[in-house]
């Protein structure tokens, strides 16, 4: 099975990938987790990956175009 977990922050998923029974399962080969930084499909000189919410409000949203590029 493949897993591909996109995240901003992929050092965070090292220790619980490799613990346990989900390192198990990775070392015996029946799980494999790809983890997808979208900041590396970014153009821009800051690694823009998020813009405010279309309309207002609170919080911030992940661009489309940086995931489409990630081919997730």
């Amino acid at each position: 099975m493949r897993c591909t977990i996109l995240t901003l922050f992929p050092e965070f998923f090292d220790s619980p990938l490799d613990a346990g029974l989900m390192g198990k399962a990775r070392e015996s080969g029946l799980i494999d987790v790809a983890l997808v930084n979208p900041r590396a499909y970014t153009t821009d000189r800051h690694s823009t990956v998020d813009d405010r919410p279309y309309g207002g409000g609170p919080g911030m949203v992940m661009r489309v175009e940086q995931i489409g590029r990630a081919h997730v």
